[in-house]
Parts: C-alpha cells; sequence; structure tokens
C-alpha cells in the first residue's frame, strides 16, 4: 500500500507567494492526518521539497522517529519558463483540460512523477500536492483528464498492487469547494 497525502491548508496562495509553509489550520492538519497514519506501518516517507508538503510530513516524521525522504520527481508541477501569463490562470487552463494537451515539460513531469510512484515499495507515505495527485491517479486509472478528482487537505489517496500492477484502492476526501 502506498499513500499519498495532500499538504495541509498553506498560509499563501499559487499567486501570493512562491513556496509558502502552513497556515494555523495546515498544521493541525498535519497533525491529524499523522495520528492517523502512525498506527499503520510506515516503511518510508516522502516528501515533495516545497516546504508545505515537508511542513505537513514534519508530525509523522516525528511520531515514527523516521526522516522524511525529500523528492524532486513528488514536487509541484513545474511553470513553463517565460510564462507570459498569470501563473494561476495557466494552471486553471491547464487543469480544465488534458494531459495530451500539455506541453512537452508538463509531459516530462507527469512521466517522471509516474515512474517514481510505481516503483515505490509498499507502507510508503508519499506528501505532495493535489495536481501531482491528480497525474498519478489520472495516470493508473488510464484517464487523459487533468484533473479526476479535487482532493482536500490532508486527503488520504491509497494505491495498492494487483499483482505487480499499482492501481488505486481508494481516492481521498474530496475538497467541498472548488480549488482551482
Amino acid at each position: 500500500m502506498i499513500t499519498l497525502v495532500r499538504h495541509g491548508e498553506a498560509a499563501a496562495g499559487w499567486g501570493e507567494h512562491p513556496d509558502p509553509g502552513l497556515s494555523d489550520a495546515g498544521y493541525a492538519q498535519a497533525q491529524a492526518v499523522a495520528s492517523s497514519l502512525s498506527a499503520a506501518p510506515v516503511s518510508l516517507i516522502l516528501t515533495s521539497p516545497m516546504l508545505r508538503c515537508r511542513e505537513t510530513a514534519h508530525p509523522l516524521e516525528k511520531a515514527l522517529g523516521q526522516s522524511a525522504v525529500v523528492t524532486p520527481e513528488i514536487s509541484e508541477i513545474p511553470t513553463p519558463a517565460n510564462l507570459e501569463q498569470d501563473r494561476v490562470d495557466w494552471l486553471k487552463g491547464l487543469m480544465a483540460g488534458n494531459w495530451s494537451d500539455t506541453p512537452a515539460l508538463i509531459h516530462d513531469w507527469r512521466q517522471a512523477l509516474l515512474a517514481k510512484i510505481v516503483t515505490l515499495p509498499d507502507n510508503t507515505v508519499v506528501f505532495t500536492h493535489f495536481v501531482a495527485i491528480n497525474a498519478i491517479v489520472s495516470g493508473l486509472e488510464g484517464t487523459d483528464a487533468a484533473v479526476v478528482f479535487r482532493p482536500t487537505y490532508c486527503s488520504q489517496t491509497v494505491l495498492e498492487r494487483a499483482d505487480t500492477k499499482l492501481q488505486v484502492a481508494r481516492r481521498g476526501a474530496e475538497a467541498t469547494t472548488r480549488v482551482l
């Protein structure tokens, strides 16, 4: 079993700060997810390099006495260089479409993300992002839609192996309000 955890609520939005930490609510969400996950066997913790993911992983690291491995492949979707429009508007447009319509930079990011996820051992917890979780779930479910569900903060999406193939066993809790 591999558990994908969306980071807790960030202290700032996409257009406000390039790498925000957690808000007070985000810290509480991180504590709650650590309580939930610390009862299960966890052999490996991975986190995106982004501060909000590292801070979300910290309570689980502390509870289990393990250090998370910072893993660039599970980071946030990259923003194209020389983007001529607002980053938030660009992302909204991308997420309203399909993966097959994305530029090479995004295709390569998604392929590296999927390649990393399928090689992870069981009992791994991965702290990552809304877009990354959607990229993984859509890839494993064989759909081209960029957004297949809207994981809320600290939701837990569970992946399991059937024979040697990784599949989505359970999607995490969804946000009641629109994220993007």
